[in-house]
C-alpha cells in the first residue's frame, strides 16, 4: 500500500481549496460580539467574533474598512458579512469581512458602561482627587502578575530609565474571577503599610474578558482609597478601563506606564549638565566683571597715590574756607549798614532829640500834659528839657 507525502502547504492550500468551493461559506452574515480587536497603521482592522459557543477570527482590510461608519470597539455586537477561507501560511481559518453594520452592546460593554456611569456618580473619577506623581519616586510597587512579559517590561525601562529607584513586584492574578480581589487586596496592603512612593497596576493586552477584572468595582475602590498614587497600565492603547478613569495617571501600556513613573536619567544627567555649565558660566562672568572692577580700581589715581585724595580734600576745604570768610564778610558789612539805617531812623525819631531843638515835655500827676484841660491852678508840674528836669508850679 502506497501512501502520498503531502507538504503543509499542499495541506493548507487544499483546505482552502475545499472551503473556496463552499457556496455557504462563500457569503454569509455572522452575528457575533467583537473581542481582541486591534486596528493596525497599514489600515487592516482584525478582530474576533464571538458568542456563547465559540469564536470566529475576523480581519477586515483597508479598502473595506474604508466604508466603515463607526469605530468598532470591543464588546460591540455586530453583523459582519464575508467569506470564510483559510490562510496557507498558517493554516488557520478566518472571516474575511467585506462589510460590517452595528448590531447592539455586547453584555460586557453595557456592564462597563453601567458600572462606569454608577462611580462616576460616587465622585471616583473626580480630578480633585486624583494625586500627583512622584517626580524621583524611591520605591515603586508593581502590582501585577509575576509571570509574562509585562512586568518584565515594566522593571526593563524602570531599570534602565531610573536604576535609584527600588522596584519591588506584589504578585497577584491578573485574568480570572480570583484577580479582582487579590488586586485589590494588594493595592490596599501596599497602601497602609506604606510601602511605595508609587503604585503601578496593570498587565499586558488581551481581550475584553482578559481584561475584566481591571473593571471591577473592588478593584477601583481600592485605588481610589489609596493614599499613595496609583497608575493604570492596562491593555494596548485602546483598551480602557475602569481602573484608567480611577487611577492618579492612565498609561496606554505597562511599557508607557513604567515611562510615565520615572524620569529618563539620561536626561536628568544632560539637564545637571547643562545647569553645570550654566553655573559655571555664571561664575565666570561674576569673576570677569570682578577682575575688570579690580584692574579699573588698580590703574586708579587713588591707589596708586593714596596723598592724592588727601591733597585734593585739603584743597577743597580751603576753597569752602574761603567761601565761607567771603560770605561772613559780606553778611557782616550787610549788617552793618541795616544797622546805621536803623540808628539813623530810630535817631531822628527820638524824643531827645526834639528836646535838644529847645522844647520841654511837661508831666503833671496824670502824666504828659497834651491840654491845659490837662491841669488846674496850683498843680505841681515837671518839665522835662534836653539836659534834666524843673520844677514848677501852675498859677493859672
Amino acid at each position: 500500500m502506497k501512501y502520498s507525502v503531502c507538504s503543509v502547504t499542499q495541506v493548507n492550500e487544499h483546505i482552502r481549496d475545499l472551503l473556496d468551493a463552499d457556496v455557504t461559506l462563500g457569503a454569509l452574515f455572522v452575528r457575533g460580539e467583537i473581542s481582541n480587536y486591534k486596528a493596525y497603521p497599514s489600515g487592516h482592522h482584525y478582530f474576533s467574533l464571538k458568542d456563547e459557543g465559540g469564536s470566529l477570527r475576523c480581519v477586515m482590510f483597508r479598502r473595506e474598512a474604508a466604508t466603515l461608519r463607526f469605530r468598532p470597539q470591543n464588546g460591540m455586537k455586530v453583523v459582519a458579512f464575508g467569506r470564510v477561507t483559510a490562510y496557507p501560511r498558517d493554516g488557520q481559518y478566518q472571516l474575511y469581512v467585506s462589510a460590517l453594520q452595528a448590531d447592539g452592546v455586547g453584555d460586557l460593554h453595557a456592564a462597563f458602561e453601567e458600572l462606569k456611569a454608577r462611580l462616576a456618580a460616587q465622585g471616583l473619577f473626580d480630578p480633585d482627587h486624583k494625586k500627583p506623581i512622584p517626580r524621583f519616586p524611591k520605591r515603586i510597587a508593581l502590582v501585577t502578575s509575576p509571570a509574562g512579559a509585562a512586568v518584565r517590561d515594566m522593571i526593563r525601562i524602570l531599570g534602565a530609565r531610573w536604576p535609584m529607584a527600588e522596584v519591588f513586584v506584589v504578585p497577584c492574578r491578573v485574568q480570572g474571577a480570583e484577580a479582582p480581589p487579590e488586586i485589590a487586596g494588594a493595592i490596599a496592603w501596599v497602601d497602609q503599610h506604606d510601602l511605595a512612593d508609587l503604585i503601578i497596576t496593570g498587565r499586558g493586552g488581551g481581550s475584553m474578558e482578559d481584561l475584566w477584572c481591571f473593571n471591577d468595582e473592588r478593584v477601583a475602590q481600592a485605588i481610589y482609597d489609596s493614599r499613595i498614587p496609583v497608575i493604570s497600565a492596562v491593555g494596548h492603547e485602546p483598551d480602557v478601563t475602569i481602573a484608567d478613569y480611577v487611577a492618579d495617571l492612565r498609561a496606554a501600556t505597562p511599557s508607557n506606564g513604567a515611562e510615565l513613573a520615572v524620569p529618563d536619567q539620561n536626561e536628568q544627567y544632560a539637564r545637571l549638565s547643562q545647569l553645570s555649565r550654566r553655573m559655571v558660566r555664571a561664575v565666570e562672568n561674576r569673576l570677569s566683571g570682578a577682575r575688570a572692577v579690580l584692574e579699573r580700581a588698580g590703574r586708579s589715581r587713588l591707589l596708586r597715590d593714596p596723598m592724592t585724595w588727601v591733597n585734593d580734600r585739603r584743597l577743597l576745604l580751603d576753597r569752602c574756607r574761603e567761601d565761607l570768610t567771603r560770605e561772613a564778610v559780606r553778611k557782616l558789612g550787610e549788617d552793618k549798614n541795616r544797622l546805621a539805617r536803623y540808628a539813623s531812623t530810630l535817631d531822628a525819631l527820638s524824643p531827645l532829640k526834639v528836646l535838644g531843638r529847645g522844647y520841654a515835655i511837661p508831666r503833671g500827676a496824670g502824666g504828659i500834659v497834651k491840654s491845659t484841660k490837662d491841669v488846674s491852678p496850683g498843680e505841681d508840674l515837671e518839665l522835662q528839657v534836653s539836659d534834666g528836669t524843673i520844677q514848677c508850679r501852675v498859677k493859672e
